[in-house]
């Protein structure tokens, strides 16, 4: 199998390790000098791109659009990865000609799986997803001034890089259909893009929603609580835990603590290339650009 990477940053490079591990051959689109590597600096030097069968962009927020229209355009019947966000806000474009996902990689979460499978038979009430890291120490070794987190340019800002938790409430809990947020530049990091963002809304199953995603908490965490008609749940993504308590405070215990760095990228490329995927399809991620869009709408005017 031949793949084509679009882009050579530090995702496309976790990226092209994981399919490396599947022993696929890979290109790379991309205009840094890489040594022992087949490069071209951009997609249109490339003469015959039907020789790829699997293509993953892996660029700048920015760039997603552009490039996946191209592909669209020049391909047929392949299989198109494009990395989370899928734009920098909600654009109109249809795929016509290929299977495209995107990568919000958390449905690959074995406990995210498994609180999925038990709200089936659940009446669900409401839910509060909560996300945060604090942005200088969320890469070791780079600068969070120079990275694209930093930059409303380049599609940066915590709604769009933590819009994971969005991906997998719409898949939990059904699509927004109406939301109140905010969405703030409010701490002293030297940034211009958004570091908090909160929202409360409600789902077309009448699901109720609190979100909260920001660059400014010191203390690591990340996890949702749901309330049903019989239990609670909550899934800590951090600790790798998810507890189940019933009325009569009888507690199921789940951990995953087996789960390795690549373990989810690993699965989300396995299933895709198997035709066997929970991974976020080009429909659903544009439905999560509708909420994005909203988001932007309510605080930009």
């Amino acid at each position: 199998m031949k793949v084509l990477l679009i882009g050579y940053g530090s995702i496309a490079k976790r990226h092209e390790k994981v399919l490396l591990s599947l022993k696929v051959k890979i290109d790379i689109v991309t205009k840094q000098i890489l040594k022992d590597k087949t490069t071209f600096k951009n997609l249109k030097d490339i003469k015959n791109l039907n020789q790829y069968d699997y293509f993953i962009i892996a660029s700048e927020t920015s760039k997603h659009f552009k490039q996946l229209k191209y592909l669209d355009l020049k391909v047929k019947n392949k299989k198109i990865f494009c990395e989370k966000p899928l734009f920098k806000t909600d654009k109109k474009l249809k795929i016509k000609h290929n299977q495209v996902y995107v990568g919000y990689v958390l449905r690959f979460h074995p406990l995210l799986q498994k609180l999925q499978k038990l709200l089936k038979n659940e009446h669900i009430i409401s839910a509060n997803i909560n996300c945060a890291q604090y942005l200088p120490t969320w890469r070791i070794g780079r600068d969070y001034k120079k990275s694209y987190s930093a930059s409303k340019k380049d599609g940066g800002g915590v709604l769009l890089d933590l819009s994971h938790e969005i991906d997998y409430a719409h898949w939990l809990f059904g699509d927004l259909k109406e939301l109140k947020s905010y969405q703030l530049k409010v701490s002293d990091l030297e940034i211009d893009s958004d570091d908090l963002t909160m929202f409360i809304g409600k789902t077309k199953k009448g699901i109720i929603l609190n979100i909260s995603l920001d660059y400014i908490s010191k203390l690591t965490h990340r996890e949702i609580l749901v309330e049903t008609f019989e239990h609670t749940y909550r899934l800590d993504f951090i600790k790798n835990k998810l507890i189940q308590q019933d009325k009569n405070t009888k507690k199921n215990i789940y951990k995953s603590k087996t789960l390795k760095r690549d373990d989810m990228f690993i699965n989300m490329h396995k299933s895709i290339l198997k035709d066997k995927t929970i991974c976020t399809t080009f429909k659903e991620a544009k439905n999560v650009m509708k909420t994005i869009k909203m988001i932007q709408e309510q605080n930009n005017g």
